[in-house]
């Protein structure tokens, strides 16, 4: 079977360095039938040269505007049949293009597929080393068809993606959940998506602890949590498992029962038990970065695992809260816009 042809875009606002790293690592692919095109969102740097030195397809648009429009006007100007969303700031593996053709050559019924981190995140800092491999843990343990999308590492069938017009470019004028978006109204208009552990590349982001706290809150928590209320779909898959909602339950009983301790003070066996429970339930999760990291690396990570459930909490009370507030409306359209063109 001939191998499926692939385009990747590439979305960048500013992030020379990493584009940089990047497109080199495109270059570097085992696999020989793609194209690429770098979208400029408008950067205030020169970013053509980057994408002359390597002979990929260069477009400037008037920006920002947003990483889903670019996304969307990327797509326009190529012609593969398949589209292979990377983020700037993500490097491929030199067999990631082969293992992403070769998905869809196993799979005629795929409409779309994605990858995960690989285990050796590229920044070096506690914070970005946890966020990374986080990502990378959940990921590698969801293999197999998912009711989403994501768009740092994924690709999917150019015709089946302009269908649905896209990313929401409106709703999602900065980088946020509009990859989970169109992936959750993919899956309801029953598209198959599936996540292919095989599929891996490295992230250079450099996570702080409040970009980490700004993104998971305002640009994932949120807006997920709003997505899933106009949906109607509550996704028990990722990390938005049940036993990843239940140790948010526990922790905030647990936080309950250390304040209740105040007055009586038998509460805190109460609080002790539930600590376990929550440690127990994400046991793996503990015994991962022991294996990947160190012992003491892994009690790093629980204080952070806990702030995690706690500002889940908080997003989904505050997600909840705005849906009403703001008169959230369901997607009238849950299936393919016919003739559509973006």
């Amino acid at each position: 079977m001939a191998a499926p042809v692939l385009s990747v875009v590439v979305p960048v606002y500013n992030s020379r360095d990493d584009l940089a790293l990047c497109l080199a690592a495109l270059a570097a692919s085992e696999y020989d039938q793609f194209d690429v095109l770098i979208v400029d969102d408008g950067s205030l740097v020169p970013i053509e040269p980057l994408a002359a030195e390597h002979g990929f397809g260069y477009m400037r648009i008037d920006g920002p505007g947003g990483p889903a429009r670019a996304r969307n006007r990327g797509v326009e100007r190529v012609r593969g049949r398949y589209v292979v969303f990377i983020d700037a700031d993500v490097c491929v593996h030199p067999d990631t293009l082969s293992q992403i053709a070769q998905a869809f050559a196993e799979d005629s019924r795929m409409d779309a597929v994605i990858g995960s981190y690989d285990d050796a995140p590229a920044y070096p800092s506690f914070i970005s080393q946890y966020k990374n491999l986080f990502h990378h843990y959940i990921h590698q343990n969801s293999d197999g068809p998912i009711p989403t999308f994501w768009s740092g590492c994924g690709a999917m069938r150019r015709d089946v993606f302009l269908a649905f017009g896209g990313f929401d470019e409106k709703r999602y004028r900065r980088p946020a959940i509009e990859d989970i978006e169109l992936g959750t109204w993919m899956t309801i208009a029953g598209h198959r998506i599936v996540l292919d552990r095989r599929i891996k590349a490295k992230h250079l982001k450099r996570w702080t602890i409040w970009n980490l706290l700004k993104t998971d809150i305002f640009d994932r928590g949120i807006p997920w949590t709003r997505l899933m209320l106009r949906a109607g779909e509550v996704v028990s898959t990722l990390n938005v498992t049940p036993a990843q909602r239940l140790s948010v339950a526990l922790v905030y009983l647990a936080l309950l029962a250390l304040l209740a301790a105040i007055f009586w003070p038998k509460a805190l066996f109460l609080a002790a038990v539930l600590a376990l429970m929550v440690t127990l339930l994400n046991l793996n999760f503990y015994r991962f970065y022991v294996r990947r990291q160190s012992f003491w690396f892994a009690l790093r990570v629980m204080p952070m695992h806990w702030l995690y459930f706690l500002y889940c909490g908080v997003s989904a009370i505050g997600g909840t809260m705005l849906h009403y507030l703001e008169g959230d409306r369901a997607r009238t359209a849950r299936t393919p816009l016919t003739n559509t063109k973006l």
